[in-house]
């Protein structure tokens, strides 16, 4: 089976996308999985700071973790990222790729090439405008954003290639970030738009992960909330994290790669 390329892309930063694509690459290595990652952001460098701070984690505590095969893009050319993604995830199951917050040529391809397409959002109409404009009077969808568009006619040229390249269909999932400080009202006028617009453009909804200071102190030791046996006491914010983080994986809906012995269950138990 190929490489299965789960890309997190969002041109806006602050949405918690680094963080997201951490957590699941962990996540399938927990279940089994071979995962490789590809930060596409040479200067902030925010997934291989987290996985190269976990791995100075455990030749400090003399402990081996589920771990990710991990390098920076610095090329010059899509041809060069092709290259890269080919080295780097060659046995391997999955490819997970993070990509700057801001418009990038390297972005843009990585999206358009994705297997699973994951666009975290904040709960605003800031965040929203990247994949569509709404009416400032009744909040109706007026049109669709060029990155909509970009991902759109992605979409309809993998459905068209699928048979022949023996690739899947690109699944596009938006995931909602950080809503638990969304007022009432205004989550009741973005799950309309997000929901009037995904059935014009096919992304599915999930809900992602709750704005908590757990995520920003895991970061320097490169540990995620899988991660039981080294953090310690758990309190009441820690399960509820896990429990949202189960039901993100889920709702992203991979492909199953699993060895005897693991399992996602025993990660996120």
């Amino acid at each position: 089976m190929p490489t299965h390329r789960i890309v997190f892309a969002n041109e806006k930063g602050g949405t918690g996308k680094s963080t997201t694509a951490v957590h699941v690459a962990i996540a399938l290595a927990y279940r089994g999985a071979r995962v490789a990652a590809i930060d596409l952001d040479p200067r902030q460098r925010t997934l291989f700071r987290y996985l190269e701070n976990r791995a100075e984690t455990e030749g400090r505590r003399g402990i081996s973790l589920p771990g990710v095969r991990f390098g920076v893009f610095a090329g010059e050319t899509v041809e060069d990222l092709d290259a890269m993604s080919l080295e780097i995830s060659e046995g391997h199951d999955f490819l997970v790729i993070d990509t700057p917050g801001r418009d990038d040529v390297f972005a843009r391809y990585a999206a358009t090439e994705a297997d699973t397409l994951v666009t975290p959002l904040n709960d605003s109409f800031v965040d929203f405008d990247l994949i569509g404009q709404v009416d400032a009077e009744n909040f109706r969808v007026k049109r669709l954003s060029f990155y909509s568009e970009l991902i759109w006619e992605a979409r309809k040229k993998r459905a068209m290639a699928t048979i022949r390249d023996q690739r899947r269909e690109m699944d596009w999932v938006v995931v909602r970030n950080r809503t638990q400080h969304v007022e009432a009202r205004n989550q009741r006028r973005l799950n309309k738009a997000l929901t009037e617009l995904s059935k014009r453009v096919g992304f599915r909804v999930a809900n992602g992960l709750s704005e908590r200071v757990i995520y920003r102190e895991l970061f320097p030791s490169g540990l995620t909330l899988l991660d039981k046996g080294q953090l310690g006491e758990l309190g009441t914010s820690h399960l509820v994290a896990r429990q949202e983080l189960r039901e993100l994986v889920a709702r992203l809906n991979l492909p199953v790669h699993s060895q005897p012995g693991l399992g996602m269950a025993r990660a996120l138990a």
